[in-house]
């Protein structure tokens, strides 16, 4: 089972809490993270792209660095780790990601990946006068699919002569090639965006939802699977999930009950707001999910809260539903967590022995 961890790359994680740990993103916290997770034996490392913060109080997510940026500097003073970086479809033409992707893996070759985002949250795209209209909703996995096209084309033929309904090509060129593979990562949730991973990428994220419940997340892999049973491809799930530990069940929730005291309001309203916007989406939407009201300080990433023992038995469970092939987490405070979680909690995960068998 693979392990992932979801850096930093905006202020305050992903906890929208005034009593959560509060920190800027930067180079410096986002290398340590992501060379801690590597000595630690994690498998990957994503960053996502976010345009524009939800306010409040803390200010969460106004401050934000550049993703593939800062994977190509990652890439550079790592030398094991997986990196993803996230593009925005709305925002950079597919041509010009695909060098950028070439770029990144000719100083990391075999072991970088794209994290495809379609585009939910309007407000980020209308500052930048980049919203097509309110009808994108509704086509916004019609038009990834041309855009992860041509990025296929342009990798493994080094040139591109799509014509689409949203690209047009005229034999453009991409030279060198990636020496590796370049995975493409996703997040749909809904029907028609797990189609689209199924049928263009290699891997799919999907929530755990809730607190300490490692199956309630079961319906939507068994989705993925059936999906990439019918597009004939191999394509397994990354959980995403929280971790918030103690060294007993009772103080880690009394950490828990402590940040969600502290939820910025302010905050949550324009993230509310934002996922709205999308009348189009079903119950199983991202826009939708982030909104239910139990957990909403975290986005309702599913969050395993707990004893070491308790967060690795938890884990291992999720781990165990077919179609999983990965977990990414993230934490309250990463540089601790992370230690903490390595040092404490992988090694009584069944699921992740063979770390735990290496490193002896």
């Amino acid at each position: 089972m693979e392990i992932g961890v979801f850096i930093p790359i905006g202020n305050n994680g992903w906890l929208i809490s005034k009593n959560a740990p509060q920190y800027m993103p930067s180079f410096d916290l986002n290398r340590e993270v992501v060379q801690k997770a590597e000595g630690y034996g994690f498998d990957f490392a994503l960053s996502m792209i976010k345009l524009r913060g939800f306010g409040g109080e803390t200010r969460f997510w106004d401050y934000n660095l550049e993703s593939f940026t800062l994977m190509s500097a990652l890439a550079a003073v790592t030398t094991r780790i997986k990196l993803f970086a996230t593009t925005a479809v709305l925002t950079l033409p597919p041509a010009i990601v695909a060098r950028m992707a070439a770029t990144i893996d000719s100083i990391a070759p075999g072991r970088f990946g794209i994290n495809i985002v379609s585009g939910w949250a309007k407000g980020e795209y209308d500052q930048m006068g980049l919203w097509p209209g309110d009808a994108y909703f509704g086509y916004r996995y019609d038009y990834s699919e041309e855009y992860v096209q041509v990025l296929k084309d342009l990798w493994q033929d080094g040139k591109s002569d799509f014509q689409g309904k949203y690209f047009q090509m005229s034999d453009c060129k991409l030279g060198p090639q990636p020496q590796g593979k370049i995975e493409i990562v996703g997040a749909g949730q809904s029907d028609r965006g797990m189609d689209f991973v199924a049928n263009y990428g290699d891997y799919n994220f999907v929530t755990c939802g809730g607190i300490n419940q490692p199956r309630q997340h079961a319906p939507v892999v068994e989705k993925l699977v059936e999906a990439s049973r019918k597009s004939g491809r191999d394509v397994g799930a990354y959980i995403l999930c929280m971790v918030i530990m103690g060294e007993t069940d009772e103080e880690a929730m009394a950490k828990w009950e402590h940040y969600k005291a502290g939820a910025d309001m302010g905050a949550l309203a324009w993230m509310a707001d934002q996922g709205s916007k999308d009348t189009t989406s079903d119950s199983n939407s991202t826009a939708r999910h982030i909104n239910l009201p139990e957990g909403a300080i975290n986005f309702n990433i599913g969050t395993f809260i707990g004893s070491h023992a308790t967060v690795a038995r938890l884990l291992d469970e999720a781990a165990s539903i077919p179609g999983t092939k990965g977990i990414m987490l993230t934490f309250d405070d990463f540089l601790q967590g992370l230690d903490e979680f390595a040092e404490r909690v992988q090694p009584l995960m069944e699921c992740r022995a063979h770390i735990v068998s290496e490193n002896a």
